[in-house]
């Protein structure tokens, strides 16, 4: 527990700094997230971590979260574009190696590449919005995060008996998933009464609500390959954590949620 602890404040400081600081210095330190997240994920996969086929997917990644833009550089194709590049030529890998390179393992790659490339990408961006309010929106979403996280495990301990899928988490239930929902929502709420106008209640609650829903989904996807492949934790980056997938599986699933339907009005 007292590692636990010591990690997390460290940890969550060196984070918490950079994303105040924001600029390039954030970017890249989410950068580096990002690719150990992809390191994580193909260890986990059971695949070589720095074969030939995974470089690919270190490339897709690295484009989707470099900060072109805080660089005063123009992004050469989209990140769409660049993805569908790689698939073909992680389809291409399949061929070259007469299936030596199986396609159930460059779809896993391209699968990783997506998820967390792009996770990762919308969590960085976030903390520059046009609006240049980034670093509002940035602890808007995190501190809804991890208001559902704090509801659920609280109300679980106190109230938990209905099991909410004990296939793939045994320890979750019902009671705790609707008491982070409330917790996260009202932690939203809380920042539009203090926003002074810039984030209206109704969209508080529907930003809360989401990153409670979505985050505890990400958790449990991210419990659901982990009991696939038979291990505990997704890396060992951070002692009493796991890895870097471990402590942000809610996050790389709530940012892109947010931007892709166009829940945060900061475009």
């Amino acid at each position: 527990m007292k590692q636990r602890l010591i990690t997390g404040i460290i940890a969550g400081g060196a984070f918490l700094g950079l994303c105040l600081v924001g600029g390039v210095w954030y970017h890249v330190l989410v950068l580096v997230m990002a690719l150990i997240g992809f390191y994580e994920f193909v260890r986990m996969t059971k695949l070589p971590a720095f074969g030939g086929t995974a470089l690919i997917g270190y490339i897709g990644v690295s484009y989707a979260v470099f900060p072109w833009k805080l660089l005063g550089l123009d992004m050469p194709l989209s990140v769409v574009a660049v993805f569908w590049l790689l698939m073909l030529l992680f389809l291409v890998v399949t061929v070259v190696t007469k299936n030596e390179v199986p396609i159930n393992q460059v779809a896993m790659l391209f699968l990783g590449m997506v998820y967390i490339g792009l996770g990762f990408a919308y969590l960085a961006d976030t903390r520059s919005t046009p609006d240049g309010h980034g670093l509002f929106w940035t602890f808007l979403m995190l501190a809804s995060i991890w208001s559902s996280d704090a509801g659920a495990y609280f109300s679980g301990r106190r109230f938990g008996k209905t099991k909410l899928w004990p296939a793939i988490s045994p320890n979750k239930t019902v009671e705790g998933a609707v008491g982070g929902i409330i917790l996260a929502v009202i932690a939203a709420v809380i920042f539009a009464l203090t926003s002074g106008g810039l984030l209206t209640i109704g969209r508080a609650l529907l930003l809360g609500g989401s990153a409670a829903a979505v985050g505890q989904l990400g958790d449990l996807v991210q419990s659901a390959y982990k009991r696939v492949y038979g291990i505990k934790d997704s890396g060992t980056l951070l002692p009493g954590h796991g890895g870097i997938l471990d402590r942000c599986d809610s996050w790389i699933a709530v940012f892109p949620f947010v931007h892709i339907l166009s829940l945060l009005p900061v475009f």
